[in-house]
């Protein structure tokens, strides 16, 4: 029998967002237990917040906003792979256990492990990983961490790679209660039109 092990954070006002993005917040327009007939609420928030999906129009000029990317790249067979490395190191090509088994691999880091406190020296991928993972046939990389480049990188050589090579991203996943292996992600973006990202309600399919 199948079963669905959720990654997404839980997303609420404490939910950490990169430091001077648009924190979550949820306002009450209606409310049951005030005497309404409904419940009725409004949120503000990042794109970029829990476990989310950047689209290109977020780091190139001229790039694809969400709406526009092909949701099977957010859909299907999927390999989760763990590595223990340094506080703001880079996941390297060498750090693989060998070739790919599946076209999305996520990679479990373990260095943001409290989705509600942002520490800056999380693990991120290397554009060469990048590379690798793409010509072994990748269609989508994810991590455990806010991004696939350092908290303090501007020229962000890792989603560069993701848009020569077309590859789609999962960014601020969990995958500590998740073991090594291969899974069916489903992982689709909200239909924003124009966006630079979208929110997911990141789940693996374990059989």
């Amino acid at each position: 029998m199948s079963r669905l092990i959720d990654i997404s954070p839980l997303v609420h006002p404490g939910v950490a967002v990169y430091p001077g993005d648009t924190p979550f917040s949820r306002r009450v327009l209606l409310s049951i237990a005030g005497g309404d007939n409904i419940d009725l609420s409004t949120i503000t928030t990042t794109v970029h917040v829990g476990a989310h999906t950047d689209a290109p129009s977020h780091y190139i000029a001229d790039g694809a906003g969400i709406d526009a990317r092909p949701l099977e790249r957010y859909y299907g067979r999927a390999q989760v792979i763990s590595v223990d490395l340094p506080r703001g190191a880079r996941v390297r090509p060498e750090h693989l256990p060998g070739p790919i088994q599946a076209p999305r691999v996520l990679f479990h880091t373990g260095s943001f492990p409290d989705p509600d406190h942002f520490n800056p020296d999380f693990v991120s991928l290397s554009p060469e990983l990048i590379e690798v993972l793409a010509d072994q046939g990748a269609v989508l990389v994810g991590i455990d961490t806010p991004s696939v480049d350092p908290a303090d990188d501007k020229v962000l050589p890792s989603h560069a790679a993701l848009a020569r090579r077309d590859m789609a991203v999962l960014e601020g996943v969990v995958l500590d209660h998740v073991d090594d292996g291969l899974y069916t992600l489903i992982a689709l973006p909200l239909r924003l039109a124009g966006a630079d990202a979208s929110p997911v309600r990141a789940v693996l399919v374990a059989t």
